[in-house]
């Protein structure tokens, strides 16, 4: 077949030599790199085809030994029956993640699935890695939140290639603008323009916005930010806007303190999210002033971070979490189990006040 992926050419080709006794029952199989060279492909191919063979009982993998012909394939039988889902996200043990885990887990526990787990630190090769290994795992499922959700990704191929191979696959917090990917996520155009508006019904015209620019997140709750400001009718100067990417994120605190001293100042912040605003918050201390009796900040995602400062409470979005983790698993174990096809599911933001923010009256502030 002209157009037939690599990956399936190579496995036709070990197969026909398991059945002509070119590789024997029990012998091990060339390794990757010697199946690299002879077939010119990337490691990524190899492995895919040979995460088929393995899953149709040809061979069977040795951990730390290698890949040896096998022949369950003649009696059905299968290594294990048991279903595992893959799940990627950024970050495993920072901020919110290990709540949207907690809820993943707990949805697949209630069906007797597995769970493998990676991260990858919002890095793009870090992401490469973790599919391949997925893949070659060959998971009956994928959960994935995606790197750099509002850059062009380097990886797009390995979706397609999930895709080809009908692996149910549904994405977290965002997904890639490239493709048409179901997702699970707040609604965080309207979780910005939330958090704009209440900074507007307090009584606040300069309003600035501190926010992640190479994650989908960022991007939609600047739109938020700004669509809020044009309905009010309101403008904003470009100084009211830091953006910064994951690798920027180390000098984010010499970044607010420049942006801090200058003349032309917002009287209150939107966030990214609640680790940015109590960063934030810390700076406006450091340079002797107050949150939120000289500066309002409200902010994303209702965490752990939003009551840990003992002067302030944030006024925050507050973020699905567990509800998140709990509603994608719940998607991909319907899919496997009654072949339900997978939707994008939005989760509506909800503001929880607390002391961050208060009502601005001409010079003086009042308690909200």
């Amino acid at each position: 077949m002209q157009n037939e992926p690599k990956y399936l050419m190579i496995k036709k080709n070990i197969q026909e030599k398991i059945n002509n006794n070119d590789y024997v029952l029990g012998s091990k199989i060339p390794s990757e790199a010697e199946l690299r060279q002879q077939f010119d492909v990337s490691r990524h191919t190899i492995r895919l085809a040979i995460a088929k063979l393995v899953e149709e009982g040809y061979l069977v993998k040795q951990q730390g030994s290698g890949t040896f012909v096998s022949d369950y394939y003649k009696t059905n039988m299968k290594p294990s029956t048991k279903k595992t889902i893959g799940v990627i996200t950024t970050y495993l043990s920072d901020y919110i993640f290990p709540s949207i885990i907690r809820g993943i887990e707990e949805e697949l526990s209630k069906h007797d699935y597995s769970l493998m787990l990676s991260s990858t630190r919002n890095n793009v090769d870090n992401e490469r890695g973790a599919l391949e290994s997925m893949i070659e795992q060959n998971v009956d499922g994928l959960i994935v939140e995606p790197t750099k959700s509002n850059l062009m990704n380097p990886n797009l191929n390995y979706y397609l290639e999930l895709s080809e191979k009908a692996t149910p696959l549904i994405m977290l917090n965002a997904s890639y603008e490239e493709l048409d990917l179901p997702f699970v996520a707040l609604d965080d155009i309207k979780a910005g323009r939330m958090a704009t508006d209440h900074l507007i019904d307090l009584g606040h015209t300069n309003i600035g916005i501190i926010t992640k620019s190479d994650d989908l997140q960022g991007k939609n709750r600047l739109k938020g930010y700004l669509k809020a400001l044009y309905e009010s009718k309101l403008t904003f100067s470009n100084n009211f806007i830091l953006r910064y990417d994951t690798e920027m994120k180390v000098i984010l605190p010499d970044l607010l303190h420049e942006m801090l001293v200058k003349e032309d100042l917002p009287t209150a912040f939107v966030c990214y999210n609640d680790e940015i605003a109590v960063m934030l918050i810390k700076e406006i201390q450091n340079i002797g002033k107050n949150c939120p009796n000289d500066f309002s900040v409200v902010s994303h995602d209702d965490s752990f971070y939003a009551t840990m400062l003992p002067s302030v409470k944030l006024t925050s979005i507050k973020h699905p979490k567990e509800k998140l983790g709990r509603q994608a698993a719940k998607a991909i174990v319907d899919f496997v189990e009654k072949g339900t096809p997978l939707k994008t599911y939005i989760f509506e933001p909800e503001l929880i006040k607390r002391t961050s923010t208060r009502i601005l009256v001409k010079n003086n502030v009042m308690n909200q």
